[in-house]
């Protein structure tokens, strides 16, 4: 009976190849052209924001629907940026978990039939693993190194042996560092995307306006978890004062202290990690890896003679090109799916470093 999990066979392939990348996992309808792995000749993103904006967040079946009347536009686009035809793609690859199902069905599906009328292999790819990844594509790192996943579903601190060999250090136990940047913009009313709003308020507000509280988590069983849902709290607590104007509550000062905050749960565990484990490189992916204070905060381990990558802005979103660039690698090394390739919602298992 035919799983969730990805079906692999091993086939001989060519080591040069041109892969096409379907990104369809949440409200991003995203395709791009990467050849050999590294020299991205295409990278479309055809962004939802506006249609979801009124909602303050996703709204799945809007997202689903929509990708379904964009795909076929996106890879067209996609191709034709990188000044090819289609009987000039090797290979397709699609990401098939995690993210919304009705979303990943669309690009899965689109993938299978784009692969099977031109006789190429197509291979199901890990959303998780591409973000982790997506830095390699234009700033290699040796591994081991400390990966940081930071996105509006996931965070995640991890071990990165290889591009398919991951020990999962610490993650949330409740919301993702995204998803509170989000929750507090659409209490606040500040926007959306929260996390781009909230960054941009920041940037004129005092960050210590309000010394909001951080999680008192055991350190024990799992050291480097992390916890959002009470500095979210904290932060919503602040809302009379906002509304009633007092002078200290103001978006800029709410977004600045917030985002301290939230930044500094996560460099906290991050520095330990990199103490305990003795890692001295260290790469963040994901759509909070464009905040300009974290991506300040992980830029000053440098000074501690660490090495540190994060991916250009473009490849911090959901995009294809991470998708096509992690795609190669397991093609190189000979994995392909069939056609019973399907989708599915949940996290694949990770290897925990911690019992």
């Amino acid at each position: 009976m035919t799983t969730w999990l990805t079906l692999r066979v091993k086939k001989s392939i060519d080591l040069s190849m041109t892969v096409l990348g379907i990104e369809t996992s949440c409200d991003e309808c995203s395709a791009a052209v990467v050849r050999d792995g590294r020299d991205i000749l295409s990278n479309v993103i055809a962004t939802q924001i506006e249609l979801h904006k009124p909602y303050q967040g996703v709204v799945p079946e809007l997202a689903s629907r929509l990708h379904t009347e964009w795909i076929s536009q996106v890879v067209k686009a996609a191709i034709a940026q990188a000044g090819l035809r289609n009987e000039d793609i090797d290979a397709v690859a699609v990401s098939n978990r995690p993210g919304l199902l009705g979303s990943l069905l669309v690009g899965v599906n689109f993938a299978k039939s784009f692969a099977y009328a031109l006789g190429i292999p197509v291979i199901g790819i890990d959303h998780i693993r591409a973000h982790l990844y997506a830095s390699q594509i234009e700033n290699p790192l040796e591994y081991p190194y400390l990966g940081v996943l930071v996105s509006g579903g996931h965070t995640v601190i991890c071990r990165v042996e290889g591009y398919d060999s991951i020990q999962v250090l610490g993650t949330t136990i409740d919301d993702a560092i995204g998803e509170a940047f989000d929750k507090v913009a659409k209490f606040y009313d500040l926007g959306y995307p929260g996390g781009v709003v909230i960054d941009r308020l920041s940037k004129s507000g005092d960050p210590m306006a309000f010394l909001f509280p951080g999680p008192t988590l055991d350190r024990g069983e799992h050291p480097y978890d992390m916890s959002y849902s009470g500095l979210k709290t904290g932060v919503i607590n602040q809302l009379d004062k906002f509304r009633n104007g007092d002078a200290q509550a103001t978006p800029e000062n709410i977004a600045a202290s917030f985002q301290r905050c939230a930044v500094g749960i996560l460099m906290k565990r991050v520095k330990a990690a990199l103490k305990d484990t003795g890692l001295k490189r260290v790469s963040a992916g994901g759509g909070v890896a464009a905040n300009s204070l974290l991506r300040s905060e992980l830029k000053a381990l440098e000074q501690g003679g660490y090495t540190v990558t994060f991916p250009s802005l473009k490849l911090c979103t959901d995009n294809g090109a991470m998708v096509a660039g992690l795609a190669y690698r397991y093609l190189q090394d000979g994995f392909r799916d069939d056609l019973r390739l399907t989708a599915s919602s949940r996290v694949a298992a990770f290897k925990h470093a911690y019992p």
